[in-house]
């Protein structure tokens, strides 16, 4: 039976190894032909290849493609972020109504957010008032 564990099997091994030597079997064809002349491919019999544009022009696409991604989800995560000066970067629905009880004293409280006017006592009241 196997079990769901991050700890590596022997199967995912093989797997893992598999899949590492086909990709530098296929970064080597890809080297191979990239770098060697039509004329030597032909006369081996290997005819049927794309172009040469194609082994810098998909790379470039692909970073391209990656970049475009990148800015795009920052876009999108800057447009859904709520401006600083709004309410919801201080608290939110999930907020409220949680209560600090059932803790000894000098134990761990339990995990809660923290509500604004406790940070601001915490920070800016002088403890000697």
């Amino acid at each position: 039976m196997v079990e769901n564990s991050p700890s590596p099997l022997p199967e995912r091994a093989i797997y893992g190894f598999v899949l590492f030597l086909g990709s530098q079997f296929g970064f080597f064809l890809y080297c191979l032909w990239a770098f060697v002349p039509e004329e030597w491919l032909h006369s081996v019999g290997l005819t049927y290849w794309p172009q040469k544009y194609w082994a810098l022009s998909v790379p470039i696409y692909l970073l391209v493609a990656i970049t475009i991604f990148a800015v795009m989800l920052f876009g999108i995560n800057m447009n859904n972020t709520a401006p600083l000066d709004s309410v919801d970067n201080v608290t939110d629905v999930y907020a409220q109504g949680q209560v600090a009880e059932g803790y000894r004293k000098g134990g761990i409280p339990r995990l809660k957010d923290v509500s604004i006017s406790e940070v601001n006592k915490m920070f800016y009241m002088s403890s000697k008032l």
